[in-house]
């Protein structure tokens, strides 16, 4: 008797099957997607953007000074308008996208890699090290962080390099007190004091067993110090002490169009709605990645996805 089950489609990979779940339950959460979608332009054209509109940003006609927006005489690229020198404001837009997420971005993987590994040091070891870290993190955080930035900024030059340091430096303890505080949760739990008996060695089972069970919350708390920190950059750029012209940023140009709210509005209006909506877009995707990556939470949008 012949068998008459056919072979079935191989089945996906773990890695593309967690991909597609993911994917479903974040097509499923709505604000979450659009938010993504949004972020997911935001950084295409921080990439491509420049390469696309290299002069634009730059090109000056003093004719088309302040020229409103939607009046497409001028072109497509006038669609939100033009500054004080008559330069595109979409252009502007796109090539300080660049610029605001790369500040961003590098104060936030700065700080997270300063702050974790400092959390490992201090959550993991217990004593003189430890107390030593605590203390130094009890000092930063004992001064505001864009007062400190203004501080620091003030006498050093407000290059991006300085800009960025400033931002991670006045970012690490929260990463830091983040990672310790899940270090001495994770390191009493049993899986922890099996590999300590088997004579796993301390680097093994930090990087191995507490490192990867951190992760998560790390990765949801630097979505969230993401959106902070860009708002940090802006508030530099529009007090003077952020980049500099020619480089463009987002709250450079608000600052460049405070002068002119009562009769160009739209100067300062469209970059302060970029700043706005990548900060709630970051808000809620690190909302998305704190459920989806909580095995407590999961559930909500496993639910979702099989419904």
């Amino acid at each position: 008797m012949s068998d008459m089950t056919h072979p079935t489609a191989a089945a996906k990979p773990p890695r593309e099957h967690a991909l597609a779940e993911a994917f479903l339950m974040l097509w499923r959460d709505k604000f979450a997607f659009l938010s993504a979608c949004f972020l997911l332009l935001v950084v295409i054209a921080a990439l491509f953007g420049p390469s696309l509109l290299p002069d634009q940003a730059l090109q000056m006609n003093l004719r088309g000074r302040n020229a409103p927006p939607f009046e497409l005489e001028r072109g497509w690229l006038y669609i939100l308008g033009a500054d004080n020198m008559g330069r595109s404001l979409l252009a502007r837009l796109v090539i300080g996208s660049r610029y605001t997420l790369m500040i961003a971005g590098s104060a936030v993987v700065l700080a997270l890699v300063v702050g974790t590994i400092l959390g490992l040091i201090a959550g993991y070891r217990q004593g003189r090290i430890a107390t030593i870290i605590l203390r130094g993190a009890d000092i930063l955080m004992s001064f505001p962080s864009l007062l400190l930035a203004l501080i620091v900024l003030f006498v050093l030059a407000p290059s991006v390099g300085n800009v960025v340091l400033v931002l991670a430096l006045s970012r690490v303890p929260v990463y830091l007190r983040t990672c310790r505080a899940e270090v001495l949760e994770i390191r009493e739990r049993q899986f922890v004091k099996a590999a300590k008996v088997l004579g796993a060695s301390h680097a093994r089972i930090v990087f191995l067993h507490i490192l990867p069970n951190v992760v998560p919350t790390l990765m949801t708390l630097a979505t969230l110090e993401f959106a902070a920190v860009m708002l940090s950059e802006s508030s530099l750029s529009f007090l003077g002490l952020g980049v500099q012209a020619p480089a463009v940023t987002w709250g450079l140009m608000v600052a460049d169009g405070r002068g002119y709210l009562a009769s160009a509005w739209w100067l300062s209006f469209w970059p302060g709605v970029a700043i706005s909506l990548t900060a709630i877009s970051a808000n809620l995707m690190a909302n998305w990645i704190r459920t989806a990556t909580d095995p407590a939470q999961r559930w909500r949008l496993e639910k979702r996805t099989r419904a």
